[in-house]
């Protein structure tokens, strides 16, 4: 009886010894020698059995029960996250675990261009597929959410920072939000709010006017010139007259401005109200903020399109008058008074 009961126990050890040697084999041998890389997406609600025949079917791993078991005994199986993974035949299947359930997903370099709003960045964002452009604009316009933020203003707008971001595919808008944010935080030093406070200015009130500057001048130099224009106007009281501004009052905009356009009354015609408009027009990059704070020493007041990217800048009405005369002889509507394009 105890011959067969050290029989029974030899072999039941010598089965485990062999599971594990043939185990800890498995872990470490890859599907492929020649390690062929995929794009793998993890869907959202796919249980542990589906994520490990989709690696199978794809050739990322081989033996998808042996797989399946691997995650149940280590406890792996529902850590798995959902996500694009860059994944390769040559990993072996405990570094495909290991990708999976610490959620090392692939990312995408996405540049958001300075002067873009709200609105195109979403859009922007779902062509890429980064998040949803419907989600996204909710959050942006979410009282509850911004506050949270630690931004009590009624909109994002101006504070999405244009820059290179990496994110993954079908992340959620607060992600994507919160990074921009982060990094306009990162460039917002307290350095410019002191510079702000010493210019007679709240910091929204100086993200406003970059925004303004950055969709007025294309050419990088010229930036301080128009901030300057627009210094100057505001300590004399004077319409900003600001054709940008003027745009992203009117909902649906096809590309057309009007001299109707420059008489319809919102809070964003700049030909009508006097001083700023209620918030931003853009997400403005740093060189316009550092040209808002800093604007050149001029007496220009206004300035007007040469048609070719630049401006012709005037101190005095008369002058301005002629500028617009000579570069814009061939529009059929000239804006009186205008002091941009």
């Amino acid at each position: 009886m105890r011959r067969i009961i050290g029989i029974a126990c030899l072999l039941v050890l010598s089965v485990a010894v062999i599971t594990f040697i043939y185990s800890a084999v498995y872990l470490r041998t890859p599907a492929s020698e020649k390690g062929v890389r995929k794009t793998i997406a993890i869907r959202r609600g796919m249980t542990f059995r589906e994520v490990a025949i989709l690696l199978e079917e794809e050739g990322i791993i081989r033996g998808m029960r042996r797989f399946v078991l691997l995650g149940k005994l280590s406890g792996a199986s529902p850590k798995v996250k959902a996500g694009e993974y860059e994944l390769s035949s040559g990993m072996t299947p405990l570094q495909v675990l290991n990708t999976l359930t610490e959620g090392r997903v692939k990312q995408y370099k996405v540049f958001i261009p300075e002067g873009y709003t709200v609105a195109q960045i979403a859009e922007f964002l779902e062509r890429r597929e980064i998040t949803d452009r419907a989600a996204f604009l909710e959050k942006c316009s979410s009282p509850q959410y911004i506050s949270s933020l630690g931004i009590e203003t009624d909109s994002l707008e101006g504070y999405l920072f244009p820059d290179s971001y990496l994110f993954s595919r079908n992340v959620r808008p607060e992600d994507v939000i919160e990074a921009m944010v982060r990094r306009f935080r990162q460039i917002y030093t307290p350095q410019y709010s002191e510079r702000t406070k010493a210019l007679g200015f709240s910091d929204y009130e100086i993200l406003i006017l970059a925004s303004i500057i950055e969709k007025e001048a294309a050419i990088r130099e010229e930036r301080f010139l128009v901030s300057g224009v627009y210094h100057n106007r505001l300590k004399r009281n004077m319409r900003l007259n600001s054709c940008v501004t003027v745009i992203y009052g009117i909902e649906d905009f096809d590309g057309n401005l009007t001299k109707r356009d420059l008489e319809r009354h919102t809070p964003y015609n700049t030909y009508i109200i006097r001083g700023l408009p209620p918030g931003p027009v853009c997400n403005p990059g740093k060189e316009a903020i550092v040209a808002a704070l800093y604007p050149a020493e001029t007496d220009y007041l206004y300035f007007v399109s040469k048609n070719d990217g630049s401006h012709h800048f005037s101190s005095t009405l008369k002058e301005h008058n002629m500028a617009v005369r000579k570069y814009q002889k061939t529009r059929r509507y000239r804006p009186k008074n205008q002091s941009s394009p």
